[in-house]
């Protein structure tokens, strides 16, 4: 063993240098040959160059664990580890959440000599971070030394954790597609004219809703998977085929006229052509131009029960004229704008209730003119005491007897976030969320929320994925236990004090 170590890392005599000089202070050298003095007997070349591949760093303990010999391989190790460490105890300088592994592993070391012992633990840097390395412990026969080979894991740590995120992502995409999915279903049934999708290569029908049912056959059977069109006469065959066609070209097309196979009724038929990737779809909207009643045929809710439940449904509806002018709106929209009758909302345009500004109906009502629907439209309902909630749109264009109207579905989104996030209710709970205040708070306090929201959304995120375990935890996301107990006080997660071991 050497008497004496200048007290800097990067430097090392053991190392032999090109110019056979001593280098300047702080100067980070190549090593070109690795000798950890070896207890007699071992081969000293071979043992070195097999080191210098396999490790970032190698340790040499005495047999009270502290420090006597210290080599490193890499850059990255010469910055991160700290130039104190020969003399003090290994032991000393991990995080107090790996002083139990560390000690396993020179246990294991000395207790069985020359096998080799394996375990992770996190260094607690002098820049404040942690370094995660994964040791090799190994204690020759014939010595009392032992010889830790490290290898730097935070590249791994990294990788891990952007693995982590975006497997998160993933299950976020999944629900929030669900629950449209979901509203798309209940939307898709609740609407008064018949609907079809039908696949534009195989030209067989994959969704249809009840009305569409009623009006293609006689007996309520499942007309998903047949092939289109059906329930019709040979003319109106060839009519509504003309029109698929002209759709696929144009991309919008009519068919009007078109009779039944019973001849007890004419339809009109629109029809949309959509693009998607690989596959393509028609859309068909069919209407019963003889107004043939919807409340006839087994299992189809009538219009009357339909205008019945309108009034008393848990969300907000509704019906303004094509200029956004209100026309009439159920009791949950009153409750929410905070007016006691429907008198005094009517004639009122629909942006002194909806909408951060004027602008949000604008876009809304520019959309409908182009698409004919609007679904998930992100704005506030503000209430006449001064109550702004957090809404979603889905808004369509209706033809009634008393010309074009505009049907809105309001859905209160505000408790929907404090159920999905109940620990810090105080803070926006995504990014998405923090970009709809646009325009109600100032940028430099977004920025601040931003940050802030994704620290809280990591922690919580940690201490789901560890079972609420503190000290997992904090090794996950590459935190000291301290910091991480910062944190939770800062945020108001949990309980800070606690700990689930």
């Amino acid at each position: 063993m050497q008497q004496q170590r200048p007290n800097d890392v990067s430097y090392c005599p053991d190392i032999e240098h090109p110019t056979g000089a001593e280098p300047s202070e702080g100067a980070v050298l190549a090593p070109a040959r690795l000798d950890l003095n070896m207890p007699a007997g071992m081969d000293h070349a071979a043992s070195g160059e097999l080191l210098r591949e396999i490790a970032d760093f190698c340790l040499l303990l005495a047999a009270d664990g502290s420090i006597s010999d210290l080599t490193v391989h890499t850059q990255d190790a010469v910055t991160a580890l700290s130039s104190d460490w020969i003399g003090r105890d290994w032991r000393e300088s991990v995080t107090p959440d790996s002083r139990v592994r560390a000690e396993a592993l020179l246990s294991e070391a000395h207790a069985e000599p020359g096998q080799v012992a394996i375990g992770d633990v996190s260094h607690a840097l002098n820049d404040g971070t942690e370094m995660l390395v994964r040791y090799r412990a190994l204690r020759p026969a014939d010595s009392e030394h032992v010889i830790l080979i490290g290898e730097d894991m935070r590249s791994e740590a990294n990788l891990r954790q952007q693995l982590m995120n975006a497997q998160q992502a993933l299950e976020l995409d999944y629900w929030r597609l669900r629950q449209i999915e979901t509203r798309y279903r209940r939307l898709f049934d609740m609407v008064s004219d018949a609907i079809l999708v039908v696949d534009g290569e195989s030209m067989r029908i994959t969704e249809a809703n009840a009305r569409a049912t009623q009006l293609l056959t006689s007996d309520q059977e499942t007309i998903a998977g047949q092939p289109f069109p059906l329930g019709l006469d040979r003319k109106a065959e060839r009519n509504v085929r003309s029109a698929l066609e002209e759709a696929r070209v144009s991309g919008r097309a009519t068919a009007t006229d078109v009779t039944t196979l019973d001849g007890e009724r004419t339809l009109d038929i629109g029809v949309s052509f959509l693009k998607q990737g690989d596959e393509s779809r028609f859309l068909l909207r069919i209407s019963d131009t003889a107004g043939g009643a919807y409340n006839q045929g087994a299992g189809t809710p009538s219009e009357a029960i339909l205008q019945e439940s309108l009034p008393i449904a848990p969300d907000a509806i509704l019906i303004t004229d094509p200029d956004g002018r209100i026309i009439t709106a159920n009791r949950k929209f009153l409750e929410l704008a905070q007016v006691v009758s429907e008198d005094q909302v009517a004639g009122q345009l629909a942006d002194r209730w909806l909408g951060r500004s004027g602008v949000d109906l604008s876009v809304l009502l520019t959309n409908l003119r182009r698409n004919d629907s609007v679904k998930l439209f992100g704005t506030t309902l503000h209430g006449e005491q001064g109550s702004i909630a957090d809404v979603e749109i889905s808004a369509a264009g209706l033809s009634s007897s008393s010309g074009q109207c505009l049907a809105f579905f309001i859905r209160d989104v505000g408790r929907r976030v404090a159920v999905e996030h109940p620990t810090a209710a105080k803070l926006p709970r995504s990014i998405e969320q923090i970009t709809k205040r646009v325009g109600r708070v100032p940028l430099k306090d977004l920025v601040r929320e931003s940050t802030d929201v994704i620290e809280a959304l990591c922690i919580e995120a940690a201490l789901e994925l560890t079972h609420d375990n503190r000290a997992s935890a904090a090794e996950l996301l590459g935190l000291s236990r301290q910091s991480l107990y910062a944190k939770l006080r800062r945020y108001n997660i949990g309980a800070a004090g606690e700990d689930v071991e």
